[in-house]
């Protein structure tokens, strides 16, 4: 929801960013050129090089403009701002010496002055931006600058809405009032509660209120239009957010249809360039891994022959994009004879219904007899998984993805598994660096439909890296 205070609050970072850059690259001069006796690359004078630095300055403010370093929805979540500085920096340097290259004209009088300016300009950045939100909170802390807001509405996205803006140091909203139902005011949130729309409207300027947060639309379109009109009289911030968000996530475009506003709702903002970029990215990294990786492959295929007789890996048919069956490739872990049924199955003719309970409730069970003793070290090490990497490269699979389902999973929910399969499966995803093997079926589903709905490249990276230290620290392997 975008305000006076987080427009005036970017135009700050903007400006403070322009300085900060000067005081990196006006450092990493001095350091090579005054504090360094080697020889430069080219003669460059401080004039000529602050000169060329205002002319390129303004394209560094776009490059961090466009990767949206001046939204809310970056500067607000810190490891998301830190990724973005890191990459706008290397970008800008990049542009630098491409229009060195190009127009054959030095910028940096040495090739230590760009290692200077990018380091710099990133820690720097880091800093000012650090101090930005430090500033930010204690001013929100103090009630300055904050949204004081009424929330009408009577579904569970009313309460859920109230409960993250609650907390106002961080959010920048103080939440004063709610009108609905009394049980969506969520416990221990201290604040007026109106029963009826019209009683909470007319105490609008009373309370201060500086912006109404509506999250249903109500029968009666007088009543909508009063909600509306208060807002208008009294000069301050409208916002609708609907309760059914599902109608809403994914990749939305908003048009003029018969001079009606239309909004057309995609699954999932994986398209376009993004998933040409996720594309191009997956075969890349997985190319990488396995050449990487390749002297593992060998050891494992190996300590499979001696430890685990029989074929070395598993072929199991799942469901990915499109609910398109693709065989998905893994070391095997259990015993040559199962694994080729439904769990469930092998379970009973093992005279084991207990086992077969438990994994038609939880879709897995907590010690499975099947798996071998090799098996249960592949797994708990997830090495079990790595020839994946190979339907990555092929293109069955992307490194990210929400988990690919057994075909007979797709009966248990098969409105979610439509949105689950509007984007490819992967090999890892949000539900693996969320809690794994301890997370319900029923708490993967929503995690990975999450996903599939609020996909972002930024995301992405975010999970891999999560992924790593997740296996390092075994959490919720099984």
């Amino acid at each position: 929801m975008p305000t006076k205070n987080t427009k005036f609050y970017s135009l700050l970072l903007l400006l403070a960013d322009i300085l900060v850059l000067l005081v990196a690259f006006t450092m990493a001069y001095i350091l090579r050129v005054h504090y360094d006796p080697r020889p430069l690359l080219a003669p460059v004078y401080a004039t000529d090089y602050l000169e060329a630095f205002a002319v390129i300055v303004p394209i560094w403010i776009i490059i961090f403009a466009s990767i949206g370093l001046y939204n809310a929805s970056t500067y607000s979540r810190r490891l998301v701002e830190w990724g973005k500085i890191a990459l706008g920096a290397f970008i800008g340097i990049l542009v630098i010496i491409g229009w060195e290259y190009v127009t054959e004209k030095h910028f940096f009088p040495a090739r230590l002055v760009a290692v200077y300016a990018f380091a710099g300009s990133f820690l720097l950045l880091l800093l000012e931006r650090e101090v930005f939100r430090l500033v930010r909170g204690l001013l929100f802390y103090y009630g300055r600058g904050v949204s004081r807001v009424l929330i009408i509405g009577d579904s569970g996205a009313t309460s859920d809405i109230a409960a993250s803006l609650s907390n106002t140091q961080r959010s920048g909203y103080k939440i004063v009032a709610i009108a609905g139902p009394a049980k969506i005011v969520p416990n221990g949130l201290h604040i007026e509660h109106f029963s009826t729309v019209e009683s909470a409207l007319k105490h609008v300027r009373e309370l201060r209120i500086t912006t109404i947060i509506q999250t249903d639309l109500y029968d009666s379109a007088e009543r909508n239009q009063l909600i509306l009109g208060a807002a208008q009289v009294n000069h301050i911030s409208y916002n609708f957010i609907p309760g059914e968000p599902e109608f809403y996530t994914g990749k939305n475009t908003v048009d003029v249809f018969l001079g009606y506003p239309m909004i057309s709702v995609s699954q999932t903002p994986l398209v376009g360039w993004g998933a040409i970029t996720k594309t191009i990215f997956d075969r890349i990294i997985s190319c990488i891994l396995i050449i990487v990786l390749s002297p593992i492959f060998l050891i494992l295929i190996i300590l499979q022959m001696i430890l685990n007789p029989g074929p070395i890996f598993y072929i199991s048919k799942r469901l990915s994009r499109f609910s398109q069956p693709v065989s998905l490739i893994k070391f095997r872990s259990m015993r040559p004879e199962y694994g080729r049924r439904d769990a469930a199955d092998e379970f009973r003719t093992m005279d084991r219904k207990d086992l077969a309970d438990e994994y038609e409730q939880h879709r897995k069970v907590e010690n499975d007899p099947r798996i071998t003793s090799f098996g249960h070290f592949l797994r708990n090490s997830s090495l079990d998984e790595l020839p994946q990497l190979i339907n990555v490269f092929k293109g069955d699979l992307s490194l990210v993805g929400p988990r690919p389902i057994l075909p007979q999973e797709s009966k248990f929910s098969p409105a979610k598994t439509a949105l689950l399969h509007s984007v490819k499966s992967g090999v890892t995803g949000l539900w693996q660096v969320s809690g794994r093997s301890n997370l319900t079926f029923e708490e993967r589903i929503e995690l990975e439909t999450f996903y599939a709905q609020n996909w972002s490249f930024w995301l992405d990276i975010k999970i891999l890296f999560k992924t790593v230290a997740v296996v390092f620290r075994k959490t919720g392997a099984k």
